[in-house]
């Protein structure tokens, strides 16, 4: 990960804008630049991953204009090769080419990239700052106004608190020109379906995922692996495993009383060969981290906050105990085809619904998630089941053939891969366990119990009337709000609304986003 910062003013000074960027230091803290420009100052924390030398260092300049991006163009070097024949390159990185693309196609440029990006560029000719995001969010961005009416961007939240009075995240598949956001694309609508047989679709499914793995193994830093046992991030694993010259380096989390997953992650890692690492942590362990996971994540989201606290410790050891600078995960499969609570979709049309405005709304809940607990730890985040082509072919599949028809969650995407053996029957066929319980059902429950041990009923009726945007319901989601509106005042207005099912479905009407509170949950836990 690297860090952004751009601002289309002068009027606040160079040192104070430097401050503000510097809160994200650690998403980038290989070196970092200021620097100034016609309408204002771009700032970039850098973490080397592809072209690890200094000349893969940003701002990029191509004559008068200049670019920062926090971005993997993936499969670019047979681009950078044709553009070599036209404009000169520095270095070896990826992100180096942007200028060049941008010279030969403008702001057509996003909708051609193979990548997931956010980036400020100024265009010199024109004297116009541009902004821009990739098409599901990955690679997070925000934006506010400053005092004087002008605009400023950054890679985080944190970045613009006390500059900006109210502070937004910048619209996925979007760019920013001249004061107006264009939507350039939107991977989670399709105008028809891909009206195609179950052994046609599978097929295709797996090739699409293979080769999501494949563009996201092509780094100059080390990689490693998330491996909770379920099966998104298994079959991610498993995959890069086939691809890979020897051991691949996996990573499991867990409590040190009820683990659920940790088991699952040992079998897998034991059937494709990796080496495995599991981190166990306990209820201090939680609750020491619960401020600090609230913090870097800018959320009060009950369901991001609980799943975020075991991915930040495991990525928090790996970054204290080892050289990886990029870890591949599973995240974004359930959005596409389904969690237990869409099983309760009353229709085809209503899953098809449901998953539009799931993938639409991934950068401020799973996706906001990987990145930050990622990032805060000084590396990568990359999501193979976020590659657009993978997306765009899921969501354009007939939703009928997405419905849990065969008693088994993700049913298509496991039968994709039946054949290959690549993982045991018993992970490939098990029905998923949500992260946040499998890391240990005991989690969720130490930080019901400090919410219950910090309020009374008294407290929370009299607190939770305060907040008028997305009042706290619980116990545990004012502790949440509490903590949030400590570190991002009156910045609520960043997240939609809570994560939980769908409550006018049928058998979804509940009070914890927790898929153990629904009635199909069964032995997913066990």
């Amino acid at each position: 990960m690297c860090a952004i910062f751009g601002v289309t003013s002068k009027m606040i000074s160079m040192e104070r804008m430097m401050a503000a960027f510097n809160r994200t230091v650690s998403r980038g803290p290989d070196m970092s630049r200021f620097e100034e420009i016609p309408c204002g100052f771009l700032g970039f924390h850098r973490l080397a991953i592809m072209g690890l030398d200094e000349r893969g260092m940003q701002p990029f300049h191509l004559g008068e204009d200049a670019v920062v991006c926090n971005g993997e163009l993936y499969d670019f070097r047979p681009l950078r090769a044709r553009l070599m024949e036209q404009y000169e390159m520095q270095g070896e990185s990826d992100c180096e080419i942007l200028l060049p693309l941008y010279h030969e196609y403008g702001v057509e440029m996003f909708k051609t990239l193979d990548a997931e990006f956010a980036l400020i560029l100024w265009d010199g000719e024109q004297k116009k700052l541009i902004a821009a995001r990739d098409p599901i969010g990955i690679r997070p961005l925000y934006y506010g106004r400053l005092p004087d009416g002008e605009w400023a961007f950054a890679s985080e939240p944190k970045n613009l608190v006390g500059l900006c009075e109210t502070i937004l995240p910048f619209p996925p598949g979007h760019y920013w020109m001249d004061g107006e956001f264009v939507q350039y694309a939107d991977p989670a609508y399709v105008g028809y379906f891909t009206m195609k047989e179950e052994e046609d679709v599978c097929a295709k499914l797996r090739r699409l995922l293979m080769d999501g793995v494949r563009k996201r193994l092509d780094a100059d830093a080390p990689l490693g692996f998330l491996l909770s046992g379920g099966l998104d991030s298994s079959l991610v694993c498993a995959i890069a495993q086939k691809m890979l010259p020897g051991k691949i380096r996996t990573f499991a989390i867990g409590m040190d009383v009820d683990a659920i997953d940790l088991k699952y992650a040992r079998m897998v890692a034991d059937y494709i060969g990796s080496d495995h690492t599991e981190v166990i942590i306990s209820e201090q362990d939680v609750l020491n981290a619960l401020p600090a996971v609230v913090e870097l994540l800018g959320t009060w989201d009950i369901t991001t906050i609980r799943a975020s606290i075991g991915m930040y410790l495991v990525c928090k050891w790996i970054h204290e105990h080892t050289d990886i600078r990029v870890l591949l995960t599973g995240e974004i499969s359930d959005e596409l085809f389904g969690y237990k609570y869409t099983d309760f979709a009353p229709s085809a049309a209503a899953f098809q619904e449901e998953a539009e405005k799931r993938i639409r709304e991934l950068h401020v809940y799973d996706v906001l998630r990987a990145d930050r607990c990622i990032s805060v730890n000084s590396l990568e985040a990359r999501v193979p089941f976020g590659d657009l082509k993978f997306v765009r072919y899921a969501m354009s599949i007939d939703p009928e053939l997405k419905m849990n028809r065969h008693n088994m969650g993700k049913y298509l995407i496991r039968k994709a891969f039946e054949a290959d053996h690549i993982l045991p029957d018993e992970i490939l066929w098990r029905q998923k366990a949500a992260f946040s319980d499998a890391v240990g059902h005991s989690m969720v429950n130490d930080l019901k119990a400090l919410a219950e041990r910090t309020y009374s009923d008294e407290d929370l009726q009299r607190l939770a009337a305060k907040y008028d945007y997305c009042r706290p319901f619980t116990k545990e989601s004012l502790l949440y709000r509490e903590l949030f509106e400590q570190f991002y005042p009156g910045q609520a207005h960043m997240i939609p609304d809570f994560w939980m099912p769908n409550k006018s479905w049928p058998g979804c009407n509940v009070d914890d986003p927790s898929a153990r509170v629904l009635s199909n949950y069964g032995a997913s836990g066990q």
